[in-house]
């Protein structure tokens, strides 16, 4: 599953809306609190990859508003509600005429790669008379009746759609682990179908066997308790557990300096627990499962402590889970290798669901084989009539020899030689009477008879 990295610290709050599910979202409330320390002069800092099909265009326009200094104010002073009300959508007919230039410029760039995506598609199962306007409707991150011009409602929307995507990414991320799971077990119990009585009953203790050395590790703390927190702090950090403090470790740990710890700065933290369950050097650990693994404790972690679920923890709201019961006294993390994952109804419906898939396969294999042999089947008759005709047009050729006429030529004309030609083989010339070629010598032509004369 791929993992999600943090945002250049210059995003602004409107990134805390457009990015809100995001597994990293650092946002810059005010560029001037930001430390320059750790930051190389020159150095590229690699955005991130949202998972959205729209991800560069989001990215442009905010780069884009993020340069008119009265649009940044009003950020500033934003909540989120205001963002995700639209309300600041309206300002956008405030930012100066270059920024708007721009936006325009990037809403018809990215209509031109949507156009050139639905061609691509359409072309691929050969449908012809594509409405592009028409397709454009199920892209909900702009206003397709206007591809020309970027307006407050392209912004409303971008904003809603991001929103809408990136709350669902994490659930989507669990269906796909889901399903992952499912087939690893499917695949499992067909190898052992292959099997006779002996290696099966070995294949099946071997299974049973690694699945118990992945279980046999140390206790997992609970993500975000004092007892994890304090292994950072002592292991990680170097530092002595019986000087824990809640501030500066959230300050430690609050690597871009802006005063959150967005979703990857929490994961970072549950590195040391997941190390005590998976090793990538062992044949039992599944890295698959660990990242689902750190996935899960990072959603327990803010469903705790992100009281107004924008997604960040400030330093605010860290203190205050620090006072909780659970954060003293909790309760050991249930892994994955101590839930169960899916029920043997779930598996059913899904190996199901996987035979139909497979037999719409085997029966487009087959069409299409049955496509291949008529061809070939063509072609083969095409090949026996060309022959054929060759055949016919070779008799022919000898026929025509052996009565003595020319043979014809490749296109069916006759092989006539020119007049003269025979000559070049040593005939003796012969001319027509009262020709004009000379005579020879000492010959004497007779006068021709003329019978238009009367004699006496």
């Amino acid at each position: 599953m791929k993992r999600l990295s943090v945002l250049p610290q210059q995003c602004l709050l409107l990134v805390t809306c457009l990015l809100m599910a995001l597994e990293a979202v650092p946002i810059d409330i005010d560029k001037t609190k930001v430390k320059a320390e750790g930051h190389v002069e020159g150095e590229k800092v690699e955005n991130p990859d949202t998972g959205l099909y729209y991800d560069e265009y989001l990215r442009q326009v905010i780069d884009v508003l993020e340069t008119d200094k009265h649009f940044r104010e009003k950020l500033q002073t934003a909540d989120i509600e205001e963002i995700k009300s639209g309300k600041l959508s309206r300002e956008l007919d405030l930012v100066s005429h270059h920024v708007r230039t721009r936006l325009d410029e990037l809403k018809r760039q990215e209509v031109a790669r949507l156009r050139m995506l639905i061609k691509a598609k359409m072309d691929s199962v050969q449908d012809t008379g594509i409405d592009h306007q028409a397709l454009l409707k199920q892209f909900e991150h702009l206003n397709h009746q206007n591809p020309d011009t970027f307006e407050p409602k392209d912004l409303d929307m971008l904003i809603k759609a991001a929103t809408s995507d990136l709350e669902n990414y994490d659930k989507t991320r669990h269906e796909e682990f889901k399903k992952y799971e499912m087939m690893k077990e499917h695949e499992r119990r067909e190898y052992l179908k292959t099997l006779d009585e002996e290696k099966r009953k070995r294949e099946e203790s071997k299974f049973e066997e690694m699945k118990k050395k992945h279980g046999d590790h140390p206790k997992v703390h609970h993500p975000g308790s004092k007892d994890q927190l304090k292994e950072v702090w002592e292991e990680a950090d170097g530092l002595d557990p019986n000087e824990f403090d809640p501030k500066t470790f959230f300050k430690l740990h609050d690597v871009n300096n802006d005063d959150f710890l967005d979703e990857q700065e929490l994961e970072a933290l549950f590195t040391k627990e997941l190390e005590k369950v998976y090793d990538p050097k062992n044949e039992e650990d599944d890295m698959v499962e660990m990242e689902e693994e750190r996935l899960r404790m990072r959603e327990h972690v803010m469903n705790e402590v992100d009281i107004n679920k924008d997604r960040l923890v400030t330093l605010e709201e860290f203190l205050r889970a620090t006072e909780k019961k659970e954060f003293l006294e909790p309760d050991s993390w249930e892994t994955l290798d101590q839930q169960q994952l899916f029920t043997e109804d779930e598996l059913k419906e899904f190996e199901n669901h996987i035979s139909q898939q497979e037999d719409e396969l085997r029966k487009k294999a087959e069409e299409l084989q049955k496509q291949k042999e008529e061809l070939q089947r063509q072609h083969d008759q095409l090949q026996a009539q060309k022959q054929e005709l060759q055949q016919v047009v070779k008799q022919m050729e000898q026929k025509k020899l052996q009565q003595g006429n020319p043979p014809a030529g490749p296109g069916g004309e006759l092989k006539i030689q020119p007049p003269g030609e025979h000559n070049k083989a040593g005939d003796a010339p012969q001319h027509p009477a009262g020709g004009d070629q000379p005579l020879p010598p000492g010959h004497v032509q007779e006068p021709a008879v003329r019978t238009d004369q009367v004699h006496p």
